[in-house]
C-alpha cells in the first residue's frame, strides 16, 4: 500500500488587519500609509512600516487586497526628455517588452527637474503601478523607500538612485570618457576643449571624472579655460565652440559629453571649415553621414533598456534577490566622411 505524506498546512499570509493590530492603529490608517496619503503623521507611519517589516508583509500582497487580488498590469517609466533620441530609444524598448508581458507602459518626463521627478513618481505610485523604471533627475529618492521596502519593484536606468537601495543598469561612463580622451592624446592633441552638460547630473560628473583621470595619468594639466559646463543643447554647444576657437591658444580638439552637445559642436566646426578633432559621448542617428570625421563613444542603448526592463519584470514576478548593479561597456567608433 502506498502511503502519501500528509500535506503540511501552509502558513497564513499576514493581512492588513494583522498589520493594524501589530502597529496598534486602525485598519484605515494602514490603508492610508500603504497608499502614501499625506494625512498620516510620521510617527504613525513608522509604526505601520515597522509592523509590515516584522510580519514580512509585502506591498504586492497589500496591493492585491486593495485591487481585488489583481495586479494593475501597468508599469511606469520616468525619463529626462522624450525629445532626446537616447531616451526615446529607452521608452521604445520598454514599451515593446511591456507589451510582450501584456502590460501597459506609462511614460513621463521629468525635464531634469528633481521636484517634478518626485511629483511624477509619487503620482505613478498612487496609480498603483506594478513597477517603476526610473532615469533619475534628483539625488535623493528616499521618498520611495517605503514603497520599495513593501515590495514595489524599481529599476534605475543610466544613473543610480540617491539614498535608496535598488537595481541599477549603467554605462561605463568613466571608461568611455577615458578611451575618448586617450584617442585624442594619442593623435597628438594637448589643447582639448571640453563641453559638458549640468554637473548636477551623475553621468556628467562621471564622464568629467574619466576625462580628468586620463589627463592626469598622462601628465596633462586640467585647464579650466578649456572647459564649458552647464550647456543645455546644440545651440549653446555651438556658441561654446565658437567662443573657445576665439581664444589665443585655442583647442585643437573637442570632447563633448553627450550626443546633443556633439551635434552643436559638429555644426560649428563644419560651418567654419575647422579641422579640429571631435569626440562625442553617445552615438546618434545618421552619424555615419556627417560631412566631416568624428569619433563617438558608442554603447548599446537598446541593450541598456532591455536589461533594465526585463529585470523589472523579474522583480514583478517574485525575484527577491539582493539588488544588483549592471555596467554596460562602451566602444570608440569612427563616424562621418573622411
Amino acid at each position: 500500500m502506498l502511503h502519501h505524506p500528509a500535506k503540511l498546512p501552509q502558513p497564513r499570509r499576514p493581512t492588513m488587519v494583522d498589520v493594524a493590530r501589530r502597529a496598534g492603529v486602525s485598519l484605515k490608517t494602514v490603508s492610508r500609509v500603504v497608499n502614501n496619503e499625506p494625512t498620516v503623521g510620521p510617527e504613525l507611519a513608522e509604526r505601520v512600516m515597522t509592523a509590515v517589516s516584522e510580519l514580512g508583509f509585502r506591498r504586492n500582497g497589500i496591493a492585491r487586497n486593495l485591487r481585488s487580488q489583481e495586479l494593475s498590469a501597468t508599469i511606469g517609466l520616468l525619463i529626462e526628455e522624450i525629445a532626446n533620441p537616447f531616451y526615446a530609444t529607452v521608452a521604445g524598448v520598454a514599451a515593446e517588452i511591456a507589451a510582450a508581458h501584456q502590460t501597459l507602459l506609462i511614460t513621463a518626463s521629468s525635464e531634469e527637474d528633481p521636484d517634478r521627478e518626485r511629483a511624477l513618481l509619487l503620482e505613478l505610485v498612487q496609480r498603483r503601478v506594478d513597477g517603476l523604471l526610473v532615469v533619475p533627475a534628483g539625488t535623493d529618492h528616499s521618498f520611495l523607500r517605503r514603497e520599495v521596502e513593501m515590495g514595489l519593484p524599481a529599476v534605475f536606468v543610466d544613473r543610480p538612485p540617491g539614498q535608496l537601495l535598488a537595481d541599477v543598469v549603467l554605462l561605463d561612463n568613466q571608461g568611455g570618457s577615458r578611451a575618448g580622451i586617450r584617442s585624442l592624446l594619442d593623435a597628438g592633441h594637448r589643447r582639448i576643449g571640453l563641453l559638458l552638460g549640468s554637473l548636477n547630473v551623475y553621468t556628467m560628473r562621471e564622464r568629467l571624472a574619466g576625462v580628468q583621470a586620463e589627463l592626469s595619468g598622462s601628465g596633462i594639466p586640467y585647464d579650466e579655460a578649456m572647459v564649458r559646463s552647464g550647456i543645455a543643447g546644440p545651440e549653446q554647444a555651438s556658441r561654446a565652440v565658437a567662443d573657445m576657437l576665439g581664444l589665443a591658444d585655442r583647442p585643437t580638439a573637442f570632447f563633448c559629453a553627450n550626443n546633443r552637445l556633439t551635434l552643436g559642436a559638429l555644426q560649428e566646426l563644419h560651418g567654419r571649415g575647422s579641422d579640429a578633432a571631435l569626440v562625442g559621448f553617445d552615438d546618434f542617428e545618421l552619424s555615419h553621414l556627417m560631412p566631416r570625421p568624428l569619433t563617438v563613444i558608442a554603447h548599446d542603448q537598446r541593450e541598456l533598456a532591455r536589461i533594465a526592463t526585463e529585470q523589472l519584470f523579474e522583480r514583478i514576478g517574485g525575484d527577491r534577490s539582493w539588488p544588483s548593479t549592471t555596467v554596460l561597456p562602451t566602444q570608440l567608433v569612427h563616424r562621418g566622411r573622411r
